[in-house]
């Protein structure tokens, strides 16, 4: 992945503006004061997802201090996110920046004596474990069942609560999953939800409006500061599920851990992460309601010699240092990634995005094989 340009991130110096000055709100309220303030300023989390929910949930983490804030997305930014995605602008959307890096470059403008860490990659069995390292809490901002899962999953493995978030509509829900104290989220929804996924309400086949998803971003971030700041009593034991239109509230204890569950069961006490076995990433896989496929090469992709090829190939071609856009007839559009994955926009079908690739990525870049091992 190349160096993350965040452009001009130090436009304000962190020491023109005093810690007192800048957390003097924050450091009024009781619950946190000086010493919570301290603890939220050597804490590190990770973000998984920077849409919607995941850059309203960056953009608190930030404002209140959080000394390393890490982002993890596979996608970059478009028109679409504009309505919802407060970290966005018309600019990144024309330069199709990925959502990490704008995000990153916004966030640091904000405030400059954060850490911003951007990932640009999509979070599989095959690159989650790196994002783990020196994290204290992770944030959901996923869009999906699969890779809630395997967060759930991981941070069970290594002791790290995961907080949970989700939006559809006007309707939301949040809850905080802690191992040893509390099942985990295997254990709330199955492991078949990740395969029945297609049935299931998302944003981008309900539609949502922003206040829900500022909502559920807001019961994340203020249960994410009770832990950062080692308030663990006041963390809030439930799952709490809302609608905003009309609306009504509801909340349920969360499960114990099930003796049974892999997860956080007797099965997978004792268990080492490195030690599991990396799930199968399927090479082409179809992203819920947005009408693209994404393709997963077994290998990387040199950005510059694909913007060359694609254009010889009669392709209209635009690119920037994170990715390469290539126009193809019937409105169809490849977006190539460094690090191997292609989307295949303008089609649901994965088996002709997968004959997309092979078309236009010749020989050495073809796609080979249904199953990545």
């Amino acid at each position: 992945m190349p160096n993350l340009d965040l452009g001009e991130s130090k436009r304000i110096g962190s020491a023109e503006i005093p810690w007192e000055e800048r957390y003097s709100r924050q450091l009024r309220f009781a619950p946190i004061g000086r010493a919570g303030q301290q603890r939220l300023s050597e804490a590190s989390v990770l973000i998984v997802g920077v849409g919607a929910l995941g850059a309203s949930l960056a953009q608190h983490m930030v404002r209140a201090g959080v000394g390393t804030v890490r982002l993890a997305d596979r996608d970059y930014v478009e028109p679409s996110n504009l309505q919802r995605q407060v970290l966005f602008d018309e600019e990144d959307a024309r330069l199709a920046l990925p959502k990490a890096v704008a995000a990153a470059r916004r966030l640091q403008w904000i405030n400059s004596s954060v850490h911003v860490d951007a990932h640009v990659t999509d979070v599989t069995a095959h690159t989650v474990m790196p994002l783990f390292d020196g994290i204290d809490l992770v944030l959901d901002g996923t869009d999906n069942a699969a890779a809630r899962l395997l967060l759930s999953k991981v941070c069970y493995r290594k002791g790290i609560p995961f907080l949970y978030g989700g939006v559809a509509g006007s309707s939301g829900m949040s809850a905080m999953f802690i191992p040893g104290e509390t099942g985990c989220l295997h254990c709330l929804i199955g492991g078949e939800a990740a395969e029945n996924e297609g049935g299931m309400a998302t944003c981008e086949t309900l539609g949502v409006i922003s206040p829900a998803v500022e909502f559920v971003a807001s019961l994340q971030s203020a249960e994410a500061l009770k832990w950062l700041t080692g308030d663990r009593d006041s963390i809030r034991p439930t799952l709490l599920q809302f609608d905003l239109w009309p609306f009504k509230v509801r909340e349920m204890r969360l499960p114990q851990a099930r003796l049974q569950c892999s997860v956080c069961g007797e099965q997978a006490r004792g268990g080492n992460v490195g030690d599991q076995p990396a799930e199968r990433v399927p090479a082409a896989a179809s992203l819920c309601g947005r009408d693209t496929v994404q393709v997963s090469l077994p290998h990387t992709l040199d950005l510059n010699m694909w913007k060359q090829r694609l254009t010889a190939q009669g392709a209209t071609v635009s690119s920037n240092p994170y990715l390469v856009r290539a126009e193809l007839m019937d409105n169809r559009r490849l977006v190539l990634f460094p690090d191997g994955r292609v989307l295949v926009q303008g089609t649901s079908d994965p088996s002709e995005a997968v004959r997309l690739c092979e078309a236009y990525l010749t020989s050495k870049e073809r796609v080979e094989e249904l199953w990545e091992s």
